[in-house]
């Protein structure tokens, strides 16, 4: 019997002093997870005081079709509002933001929010915002990228983050006012670094999960260090609404139509002079080539730089600049990105050797970019519009210009200090003025100035390669 209670003691005095030992360590050792939970919230209140004095709330007056009455059949044009996002990108006042935010806008303006918001319940019901008129700088309905100019110098701008960097599952966060609601913000990961949509594009667009809707367009989609990864574009879903498949362009795009838009006002690119194709099999087997897939060489441009290299037709191509040559989207693409004045490192298998070209790259140019140095402000200046704008000699315009027709006012640059709302861009090419051409400044101005206020008035615009027309009211 005491060797049963012996043991019994013996036993319960051990458990007892573990039982007590675990209270003592729990006591000493504190619970780490709501430390951890407190930090992150800590870490993303910051990085939203960090990023939201640069994100700005885009508002555009545009005119468009207007529902129709019942019973009637005409089309009616009326003033139409919109609201989309975009971002500081330089500190001297420019913005960027998506082309379809401010596609056919008579009047921009962005909103920007006060410094001292610190993410509060009475910041974010305050009605404190700074209205500025902005001027559109360069445009491109290809990439969907537009650069926004304000007179507000020394505004804070954001980093744009390294493409190459951006890893699958990496932690994103999207600014942005979806349905006008400003300062919303939503976080998700990167669900792919490269996504091609249409497979006859060469566009890359990085996918993520963080929750899109109509309003973030232009929006920056940030890491957790607030470094721009891409720009908020379009989503994919049948409701309307996001569905978990939101796409933005890739920083690196940014990055190359900021310099573009910011230096010519318009996109310029960098040609080696050759023509690609893709190698299908019946392609392999009618030349005999040593592979069945990836890219050959089926011209090389005479004169071209490529040729001085040492390319030549039927060469099929590895790499470029050190990135493997796969498939023609993603060739054409990089080049589209290029933004160096490094040669061009092109790899090709020739026969069964291998072999290396440096080949110094060409910028493409356009017609008409040395027209803003040829503008006098006081002969070319169109002060209805706020433009300075060169006739277009038909005995002058060079073979490719990609002019539709050899006539029109080409817009040569805004008009400093212009006042007018008028969204032309450098390089729009004006056609004609309420339905009648225009072949020379004379007649721009007489038509203009015959006009009385309140008129409507309707421009006829080449842009890039497409026909527009913009639509405003004569004041």
């Amino acid at each position: 019997m005491h060797r049963v209670q012996l043991r019994l003691v013996c036993v319960l005095v051990p458990c007892w002093l573990v039982v007590a030992a675990g209270v003592c360590s729990a006591q000493q050792r504190p619970v780490p997870y709501p430390d951890a939970l407190e930090r992150m919230n800590e870490s993303i209140a910051a990085l939203t005081r960090k990023v939201w004095p640069s994100v700005v709330q885009i508002v555009v007056t545009s005119y468009g079709p207007r529902d129709p009455r019942p019973g009637q059949t005409s089309v009616e044009l009326g003033r139409q509002r919109g609201v989309g996002s975009g971002f500081v990108i330089d500190p001297e006042g420019y913005i960027m933001t998506n082309a379809h935010v401010v596609a056919n806008a008579q009047r921009v303006q962005v909103l920007l929010q006060p410094a001292s918001d610190d993410g509060s319940i009475a910041t974010a019901l305050s009605t404190k915002v700074n209205t500025i008129e902005a001027k559109i700088v360069g445009i491109s309905t290809e990439l969907d990228l537009a650069l926004l100019k304000v007179d507000k110098p020394q505004l804070p701008a954001l980093t744009l983050a390294s493409y190459s960097s951006v890893r699958q599952g990496e932690t994103v966060f999207a600014f942005g006012s979806p349905s006008g609601l400003t300062k919303t913000l939503t976080h998700g990961l990167i669900s792919s670094v490269a996504r091609q949509t249409d497979p006859d594009s060469p566009l890359i667009y990085l996918q993520t999960d963080a929750p899109i809707n109509p309003g973030n367009s232009g929006g920056p989609l940030v890491n957790i260090r607030g470094e721009v990864v891409g720009i908020n574009t379009f989503i994919l879903s049948p409701s309307g609404g996001s569905d978990g498949l939101g796409f933005a362009i890739p920083s690196a795009t940014v990055r190359t139509a900021f310099r573009h838009f910011k230096q010519y006002g318009q996109l310029r690119r960098q040609e080696v002079g050759v023509s690609l194709q893709t190698i299908t099999p019946e392609l392999a087997g009618g030349l005999a080539l040593p592979r069945d897939s990836g890219l050959i060489v089926s011209d090389v441009w005479p004169g071209g730089p490529a040729e001085a290299a040492g390319l030549q037709t039927g060469d099929i191509l590895l790499s470029v600049d050190g990135e493997a040559a796969e498939n023609l989207p993603s060739v054409i693409y990089n080049f589209r990105l290029r933004d160096s004045t490094e040669k061009v490192k092109v790899a090709v298998l020739r026969g069964t050797t291998e072999h290396t070209f440096s080949v110094t790259p060409v910028e493409q140019t356009s017609a008409f970019d040395s027209m803003a140095a040829l503008a006098d402000p006081e002969k070319n200046l169109v002060a209805e519009l706020g433009i300075l704008g060169i006739e277009i000699d038909p005995r002058a315009v060079p073979a490719g210009s990609g002019l539709r027709e050899p006539y029109g006012i080409v817009v040569a640059a805004r008009a400093s200090g212009a006042r007018s709302e008028v969204p032309l861009a450098p390089r729009d090419v004006i056609r004609s003025i309420n339905g009648t051409k225009t072949f020379t400044l004379y007649q721009l101005r007489t038509a203009l100035q015959a006009l009385k206020r309140g008129a409507p008035v309707t421009l006829q615009v080449q842009r890039e390669s497409r026909l527009v027309y913009v639509a405003f009211t004569y004041e």
